[in-house]
């Protein structure tokens, strides 16, 4: 039995690099990671990243070839990150370049309905990440506000909430967009309720209490989707931080009524690295699934940064370890500012472009989720894994091939010496300062 090794390190050119295999060896060091195949966890559903207006106009930017490229170093399954989930917006978003809507003030028959918008960038850019990707991407749509017409402060930015007298309107619109991405060839996998229904933000947002999304599933959205052929479409709530997920999961699932429309629900890292509490909502929901729906470095860009893709490794590896299914990441594209925004809220992204000087710079971030979305494949299964200290932190997978896939990270100002065990004898490394390794078994 022998073990492959793809590192990546701060301090070093490694970057995804495949290093010498590792043989086993009876000595064990002080940093010992035992492996246990026989209990098992969660399956993995895959990784992915946001198809925003904001990259859709990015990418139109620069030039044909480095398009191509970046799409393919994300979507490739062998060359690229293998991404298979993506998320986009319904209606508009901080990252799209204005508000819009798709229907016409006080429009309640939604005849007027049109995703015209999306088919001039968001839509080309999703179908050519589906070609590479070489087959369906399961794609979340989430919205950040219904049309300023239908809210308690007559705009799409600034909070306000869902006037009652258009839930039922504004159940059917989740539908109509459904209907009009598959005539553009695009399924829609899932459907998360309301992007951060507990922020009222300076861009497009719109308040939820607990209550009130379960009311709205129950009552109005859920009949809606089965009632219009969709209710293999799987409904997430929540769609916000760690922080108080697990009681807003249970507001909406300890309803029965509510729960049996709701697939799962979806979590950002904002605020919070209460990892374990995805295990609370696990535990007294252990038929519903968790889903990881956002996270990006705010506040602009950060070239050259090391600390940005720590902070992926970290979020993802415990989110994974806390039965998270599915990962996706924010923007997969920003421009030079990290943006466009149309409130100014610039952030980071694991790729930047220059659309100036037609440039493409690939952050640490971009690495750190490859070491995961490369080769944690589509049904993996998370299996045992104990550490002797957290000097360093590890996750590890049984993948469908019965390959074992373990990432292991250190964040230390130092290099560490580990040992890996599955069964009998050790493997030994030594593993860089501020790096990320990947150790596949097979």
């Amino acid at each position: 039995m022998n073990m492959k090794v793809i590192l990546t390190a701060k301090e070093t050119g490694d970057r995804f690099s495949e290093k010498e295999p590792v043989s086993f060896s009876e000595d064990r060091a002080s940093i010992h990671i035992q492996l246990d195949r026989e209990l098992k966890y969660q399956e993995i559903l895959g990784f992915g990243g946001a198809f925003t207006e904001a990259a859709a106009h990015s990418l139109s930017l620069i030039s044909p070839e480095k398009r191509k490229e970046i799409i393919h170093r994300y979507f490739d399954p062998s060359e690229g990150l293998g991404y298979r989930f993506g998320r986009t917006h319904i209606n508009s978003c901080d990252f799209s370049l204005g508000n819009y809507s798709y229907v016409e003030d006080g429009d309640t028959s939604l005849e007027s309905f049109s995703i015209d918008r999306e088919k001039k960038l968001v839509i080309p850019l999703i179908q050519e990440a589906k070609e590479v990707a070489g087959g369906e991407l399961s794609i979340v749509a989430s919205p950040w506000s219904p049309p300023s017409w239908m809210k308690t402060n007559g705009e799409m930015n600034n909070g306000g909430k869902l006037l009652p007298e258009f839930q039922s309107v504004w159940a059917d619109y989740y539908s109509k967009y459904i209907e009009a991405m598959e005539e553009e060839g695009i399924g829609i996998w899932g459907l998360t309720i309301q992007n951060e229904p507990e922020a009222k933000q300076v861009w497009d947002s719109c308040l939820y209490t607990g209550e009130e999304e379960r009311d709205f599933i129950k009552n109005h959205l859920g009949p809606s989707l089965v009632g219009h052929g969709h209710g293999d479409v799987k409904v997430i709530i929540w769609d916000h931080n760690r922080d108080v997920i697990h009681e807003r999961a249970k507001a909406v699932l300890s309803d029965p009524e509510a729960a049996k429309y709701v697939w799962g629900t979806g979590v950002h890292w904002y605020v919070s690295e209460e990892f374990e509490n995805l295990s609370k909502v696990h535990h007294d929901f252990p038929d519903k699934h968790l889903i990881f729906t956002e996270g990006c470095i705010e506040g602009g860009v950060r070239p050259g940064a090391w600390d940005t893709g720590e902070r992926y490794g970290r979020n993802i590896m415990g989110d994974l370890n806390n039965y998270l299914e599915a990962w996706i990441d924010w923007n997969i594209v920003l421009n030079e500012e990290g943006g466009p925004n149309h409130v100014g809220n610039y952030c980071d992204a694991p790729v930047i472009v220059d659309t100036v000087n037609d440039e493409v710079r690939y952050n640490s971030s971009y690495y750190y989720i490859g070491h995961f979305s490369k080769y944690i494949k589509v049904g993996a299964r998370r299996i045992g894994c104990q550490i002797s200290n957290d000097a360093v932190s590890a996750a590890s997978f049984e993948n469908p091939d019965g390959e074992i896939v373990v990432i292991v990270m250190n964040a230390n100002d130092r290099e560490e010496e580990i040992s890996l065990a599955i069964g009998e004898g050790n493997f030994n490394m030594t593993l860089p300062l501020h790096s990320i390794a990947t150790f596949i078994i097979g």
